[in-house]
């Protein structure tokens, strides 16, 4: 698994990725942790609000920080393809926020 943080280095980016590294934990799961921080590269996933937690190429959710039990559930319950997804739960992101 691969999981990408998609942010320029502010304390939300660094907030989502404690939170995550905790969830993966908690869940058992190896995965390799990569941080985004090119403005050019976080676009190209179409969003402009980081940060970003993007598992597998899947957007699982943007423009917030979840909470560690927010992110075991958006693991837990990516659909496993490659259509981008947030964590309000639309299928394409487009106008949700």
């Amino acid at each position: 698994m691969i999981v990408k943080i998609l942010g320029t280095g502010c304390p939300s980016c660094k907030k989502l990725e404690a939170n995550t590294i905790e969830a993966l934990k908690s869940l058992k799961m190896l995965a390799s942790i990569v941080k985004v921080t090119e403005i050019d590269e976080i676009m190209s996933y179409g969003i402009m609000t980081p940060p970003a937690l993007v598992v597998d190429e899947q957007l699982l959710s943007f423009g917030q920080v979840p909470s560690v039990a927010e992110i075991k559930e958006l693991i837990e319950n990516r659909d496993g393809s490659d259509e981008p997804s947030c964590s309000t739960g639309c299928s394409s992101c487009s106008g949700c926020h």
